[in-house]
């Protein structure tokens, strides 16, 4: 196994276990089979372990196998405060001790905020003495490193990354996310701070190997090295120096065991020109199946009605290229943390500044015609209303 180092000098692997994916039978986790996979990524030197509040029965589950092996000092735990939930500051403890509990810990190696999608979530989180709770529990060793994870936009995540003194971020990226999510640009700019990065989504949710087109499949089996498409994805992203742990939802032996493979055979600036040629054909071979033909260059940005152009024509795209449900659950999730996005006004400066000529305002209505069906119409709603009531 691999490793990089964390803010404070000490190894974190290369790989990290995310546990949100345990087997479940009969609507549970599978306790069991989770402990044999977690005990033998213990083994094979995986030591970062990450969940969250919100994943059903995940942390009682991490927390029993850790405490009846006796292996809680010798990995790291990464969880999650659920800011979205929280309203007043007593809530932050009441969260804090409800997952100490479930994970039979009375401390959390790195912990953090959970998809903090702007500056605004992080300074209501400061109305409520975020920064204050924070260093108490530091100094008291309750929290070894604080960090927080990121859906949303380039800018937004820099911006997070200047407003506090963070340990460590995680954010989505693949091959496919360098322009949006983060992006790559976000992930130079956290290395530049010397701030760790920790990957979600290496392969967005298996998509980037169970739904790759045929063309990207070809590509990848005539290259002359042989190495299959999860392998080539995980490379990609672990050869990078500003990548500090790559997360897998692992919830088999094998899958472990390739995985673990892989983390410890990759090497620092690995790939070559020949390397970066195929990932480039095989982002193209992904992107001929797009409905919009956007390169998320984000010259369209920032728009006039606060529509986030470049990540509503992602989700657009993902409808195709993945699943309609896929698409619209990453709009959904996107957008219904957004308190200040507002209708397209028909401004048309998006148009004048687009590269690709394309014509912004008909795409933008095709695609939320498309990305919010009725139902969703009315849960985006929902979200919006309880947004205005948290914020109270």
């Amino acid at each position: 196994m691999k490793y990089r180092k964390n803010k404070k000098g000490e190894p974190v692997s290369l790989l990290g276990y995310g546990c949100m994916r345990f087997s479940r039978k009969a609507g549970k986790i599978d306790i069991d089979k989770a402990e044999k996979e977690v005990l033998h990524a213990v083994e094979a030197g995986i030591n970062y372990f990450d969940t969250a509040y919100l994943y059903p029965g995940n942390e009682v589950a991490l927390g029993e196998i850790l405490a009846r092996n006796s292996l809680r000092e010798k990995v790291n735990v990464a969880t999650k405060l659920p800011h979205y939930l929280i309203k007043n500051a007593s809530q932050i403890d009441k969260f804090f001790e409800e997952e100490c509990r479930r994970l039979q810990t009375d401390y959390i190696d790195y912990y953090l905020m959970h998809m903090l999608p702007n500056m605004e979530a992080w300074e209501k989180l400061e109305r409520l003495g975020i920064r204050e709770w924070i260093q108490n529990h530091k100094e008291s060793g309750r929290i070894r490193q604080i960090g927080f994870s990121f859906h949303g936009n380039t800018e937004e995540f820099i911006k997070l990354l200047d407003a506090y003194d963070w340990d460590f971020c995680m954010i989505q990226y693949n091959y496919m996310d360098v322009k949006t999510q983060a992006g790559q640009a976000g992930l130079h700019a956290a290395y530049e701070r010397g701030i760790p990065v920790i990957i979600m989504e290496p392969l967005r949710g298996g998509k980037l190997v169970d739904m790759l087109p045929k063309e990207a499949k070809s590509l990848m089996e005539k290259y002359p090295v042989r190495r299959s498409p999860a392998e080539w994805a995980f490379r990609w992203l672990m050869q990078q120096p500003e990548v500090t742990c790559v997360l897998s939802g692992m919830n088999s032996m094998d899958m472990l065991d390739e995985n673990v493979r892989i983390a410890s055979e990759v090497e620092t600036g690995e790939f070559g020109e020949a390397e970066e040629v195929l990932i480039d054909s095989v982002r193209k071979a992904i992107n001929a199946t797009l409905k919009v033909n956007c390169t998320a260059c984000r010259y369209c940005m920032p728009c006039p009605g606060n529509i986030d152009i470049p990540g509503t024509f992602k989700c657009y795209n993902s409808m195709y290229t993945e699943s309609k449900s896929a698409g619209r659950q990453e709009f959904l999730q996107l957008v219904a943390f957004q308190r200040d996005v507002r209708k397209c006004i028909g401004c048309g400066k998006c148009e004048s500044n687009c590269p690709q000529h394309l014509v912004v305002r008909e795409e933008l209505a095709a695609a939320e015609k498309a990305l919010l069906p009725w139902y969703y119409k009315f849960a985006l709603k929902g979200m919006r209303v309880y947004n205005r009531y948290m914020d109270k």
